[in-house]
């Protein structure tokens, strides 16, 4: 990971002006940062610390409490949602997402109360409606929960429980079955040999190269 420096001392004590300070700093010389902030809670009100980072130059920032973290991070109008589950990172079987109904991923449309369909809607996998629909695709009730996790553990979730992602200059790279078994088998193989490493479950590198 990046090299990690804290700046600490006690309440009101400004911290917080320091770093934004270095933050400017560090950004006119032409380098990227970002922050963590430790606090008691969370809030997004105008004016904390978290959006002070974010004013004055930091690309990301995370907001750390003892129960939980939030990350911030600035991003150019209409994000994919590929690139907002990036951020979540790798250590989960499934991403559930809200919206994003012009993406390229698979959804599950939800046709209750009288709505009209989605028009045009790619790769629909399943639809939860009170009413018959046309077509042999799946349908569901809303009561029916196990049902359709049934069908997201059989058709995504244990078909990619092993899987390598691979992101080159920021962008996702698609691999077949074939190249991806070679990196992954020759990754392995070469970091099991490794003193201290003993059983692998995941893994993750990181390289960056700069002129």
């Amino acid at each position: 990971m990046p090299p990690i420096v804290s700046i600490v001392g006690r309440t009101n004590s400004g911290k917080t002006t320091l770093v934004e300070k270095l933050i400017s700093e560090i950004k006119r010389r032409g380098y990227r940062v970002a922050t963590i902030k430790h606090a008691q809670e969370i809030q997004f009100e105008p004016g904390k610390d978290s959006e002070r980072h974010i004013q004055a130059g930091s690309e990301a920032t995370a907001v750390v409490t003892p129960q939980e973290a939030v990350l911030i991070k600035p991003v150019a109008a209409g994000v994919k949602l590929e690139e907002a589950a990036r951020l979540l990172g790798e250590d989960y079987d499934i991403i559930l997402a809200e919206g994003f109904k012009q993406s390229d991923q698979p959804k599950i449309e939800i046709r209750y109360g009288g709505k009209e369909p989605l028009v045009n809607t790619k790769k629909l996998i399943a639809i939860v409606s009170d009413k018959a629909v046309e077509g042999d695709i799946r349908r569901f009730t809303t009561d029916d929960a196990r049902g359709i996790v049934d069908l997201l553990e059989r058709d995504f979730i244990r078909p990619q429980r092993n899987r390598l992602t691979l992101y080159i200059n920021g962008k996702g790279i698609t691999l077949k079955s074939f190249p991806q078994k070679i990196i992954t088998t020759t990754i392995i193989k070469m970091v099991s040999s490794l003193k201290g490493v003993s059983r692998i479950d995941g893994m993750d590198i990181s390289i960056r190269r700069k002129p």
